[in-house]
């Protein structure tokens, strides 16, 4: 019989509707009734294509003696963290303290009376194995301890309170004084290292980093002509890597060794949206690597076939796994994207399987358990017969021709993937919500790579977005997620920071194109209103910078944070510090430029000793000190946004004066009138690095 989480909205949580484990999901119910119980809380944290979160919920959270067990000591709680990263937030830094590492599934233990974690861990299997122990025998020790151990158990939570809340006021940081040029510095050779190819471990994009790192190229450091063939091989390792896949399109999440060759295959729409955003920005660097034009071209195409609403808005996720028959009882890791040996002997002419081995890492033993995950041995442009040979296996996976299939229906949960008549491969699970900053990243990515590589239906498809987000999510106040229709969830400071800089994106690759003239005022203008909403309920007046969550959003929480890490998103403060220059520079209100000083100010301690930490606060710190306004006419503005100026905004002047080409303006003051165009650039460029 389905538990409590048939009902919810969440495909995640749905998962485990069928699971033995009594399970709520978090509200007030749920958390007065293990306080009235005296039943410590389970709480079990994950998200819909996380792989070992489904292994955990076909093991041990379908274990009738685990389940048993569970629903008579202590109150199970699951959450979404993406729904709620705020709760996800807490919980994990807790973990992070107590075991020095983090992860997905995450499974925390508090005490009901006021949520204090008290243990945690990540997976537990159904009996003892890989070092870890088995799930049943945590559950007895851990309620054990709870009832006979209270002195150690106060204790221990306190001292878990006390780092959680110096951590959230950032009581230990570095006093140390650090000239703003060096800090700076500091923290551009610390991601272009962290972004620099090693031989060990899994890659992952880490685009905030990799961001940093390619904006830092313009600086006169010493060692920038090596951070630019760093920043240049993590963009080809990107598209040229398994983890793009080269015959759908799209970026999966990363792969499991350091050559970039077999991905963890779930896609999610934060990475393909950052990744699109920096694949344009190197492009515009001069980076003209014919892959990076075909992947991003080739992920906007996935995009709007399998991870576009009728409505306009994107979804979040695709899981890494799949069935390969009907009749499977669990999905495979990578079904959809294999291919083995013998599938490309019968698919593909003798002449097409050469090339392809030729130019992808094709072998009869395959690089993934037997099969094969295309990557690209070479750089430049593919052969025609590779390219043949590349959509044939496009039209086994899909049923049709990348020419004839412009929207690809998703499978909405395992048993719609089961059940359809697939013209293909039974495709992995789409979870279908719709995230505003997931959403926004992605629309950002849309608005740059519209203006780099002069595509006005990349534009569109990110205006139609904004569009949908606007007219949906703003009941009363912004809300972070739609459900078919149904806002729901109040915003968090990620929703508004990155919705902002999309709003912001829009303006600026508006200025460019006749037929959308009208709309760059508006998106302005709803950034600016947004942007008021922010500041109202979520800055921190004691502390600087912006709360997670608002004060009306935030009372089931044991402290309330100011995010400012980055980890696989930027960090919610940082794109909003950068938010606020970048608002300042279009509408002279030099309220927005003190903001971003105060946050820049509250978060320099961390900024300082622990760089590796935060790249986003360093980018908004670039934008604090080389902030530029170019006013312009369109036609000037339509040449120079298709130059890498990372630091600058643009303005549309039609009243410069005869002969005026521009003004280039640092904050307070504008430069002399240019007298020709070179004196324009040079003086741009010269703005854009007052380092």
């Amino acid at each position: 019989m389905p538990n409590r989480l048939a009902a919810a909205k969440s495909l995640y949580l749905r998962k485990h509707a069928d699971n033995p484990i009594d399970w709520w999901s978090w509200c007030d119910e749920a958390l007065t009734t293990a306080k009235n119980q005296d039943k410590p809380i389970f709480l079990s944290i994950g998200y819909s294509s996380c792989h070992w979160c489904t292994v955990m919920e076909g093991e041990a959270f379908s274990d009738l003696d685990i389940a048993e067990y569970m629903n008579a000591n202590f109150l199970p709680i699951k959450v979404d963290r993406e729904e709620r990263p705020d709760i996800d937030s807490i919980y994990m830094q807790s973990l992070q303290m107590m075991s020095g590492q983090g992860g997905w599934p995450l499974n925390v233990f508090l005490s009901p009376d006021d949520l204090v974690p008290f243990y945690a861990g990540t997976y537990f299997p159904v009996e003892p194995r890989y070092g870890r122990p088995g799930f049943l025998q945590v559950l007895q020790a851990l309620r054990r301890y709870y009832d006979t151990e209270k002195t150690d158990l106060r204790q221990r939570k306190a001292v878990i309170v006390e780092a959680l809340l110096s951590s959230a006021v950032l009581a230990n940081q570095e006093t140390e004084e650090i000239e703003e040029r060096e800090l700076l510095r500091k923290g551009w050779e610390t991601s272009t290292r962290i972004i620099t190819p090693n031989q060990y471990g899994n890659s992952f994009p880490m685009m905030p980093y990799a961001e940093l790192a390619l904006r830092g190229t313009r600086f006169n450091y010493e060692s920038r002509d090596d951070a630019a063939q760093i920043c240049t091989q993590r963009g080809l390792d990107l598209v040229l890597g398994g983890i793009y896949d080269h015959v759908g399109g799209g970026f999966h999440r990363y792969t499991v060794d350091p050559t970039w060759t077999v991905p963890h295959f779930e896609k999610m729409l934060y990475d393909n949206g950052q990744i699109v955003e920096y694949l344009a920005n190197l492009w515009s660097v001069g980076v003209q690597e014919p892959a990076i034009k075909v992947a991003v071209d080739g992920t906007v195409k996935w995009l709007a076939r399998e991870m576009t609403a009728s409505t306009g808005y994107f979804y979040a996720a695709q899981d890494a796994d799949s069935f390969h028959l009907r009749t499977d009882e669990e999905p495979e890791e990578g079904a959809f994207y294999v291919w083995s040996y013998s599938e490309l002997e019968q698919l593909l002419t003798a002449a097409e399987l050469t090339e392809l081995q030729q130019q992808f890492t094709v072998t009869p033993n395959g690089n993934f358990e037997g099969k094969n995950v295309l990557q690209r041995l070479l750089r430049g442009e593919l052969s025609g017969t590779v390219e043949t040979g590349l959509s044939k296996l496009f039209a086994v996976r899909y049923g049709a021709t990348p020419e004839s299939l412009t929207t690809f229906p998703p499978a909405r949960d395992n048993q719609e993937a089961k059940t359809i008549n697939w013209p293909g491969r039974i495709p992995a699970v789409t979870d279908t919500k719709m995230i505003v900053a997931w959403n926004s990243l992605m629309i950002s990515g849309l608005a740059r790579a519209s203006e780099v590589f002069a595509q006005p239906y990349y534009l569109e498809l990110g205006t139609k977005a904004a569009k949908f987000i606007l007219e949906n999510q703003l009941q009363g106040r912004f809300h972070r997620l739609n459900y078919a229709g149904e806002a729901t969830v109040l915003a968090q400071s990620e929703d508004y920071a990155f919705f902002i800089k999309a709003l912001l994106d829009l303006h600026q690759a508006t200025l460019i194109h006749d037929d959308n003239a009208n709309l760059h005022s508006e998106w302005l203008e709803k950034a600016i209103a947004l942007q008021a909403e922010f500041d109202e309920f979520l800055w921190s007046v004691e502390l600087g910078g912006y709360y997670n969550t608002s004060s009306d959003a935030s009372q089931d929480l044991i402290v309330r944070e100011r995010s400012y890490a980055d980890n696989a998103t930027p960090s919610a403060n940082g794109v909003a510090l950068a938010n606020l220059v970048r608002l300042s520079l279009l509408t002279d209100n030099l309220h927005y430029l003190d903001l971003a000083e105060q946050g820049l100010k509250a978060f320099r301690g961390v900024m300082n000793s622990s760089p590796q930490a935060c790249p986003s606060l360093f980018t908004a710190l670039d934008w604090y000190r080389n902030s530029t306004l170019i006013r312009s006419r369109k036609e000037q503005i339509q040449t120079l946004i298709t130059q890498y100026l990372p630091s600058a905004m643009f303005s549309l002047e039609s009243n410069l004066g005869e002969g005026n080409i521009g003004l280039v303006c640092q904050g307070l003051k504008c430069l002399p009138a240019p007298g020709n165009w070179q004196q324009l650039l040079e003086q741009i460029h010269k703005s854009q690095n007052r380092v």
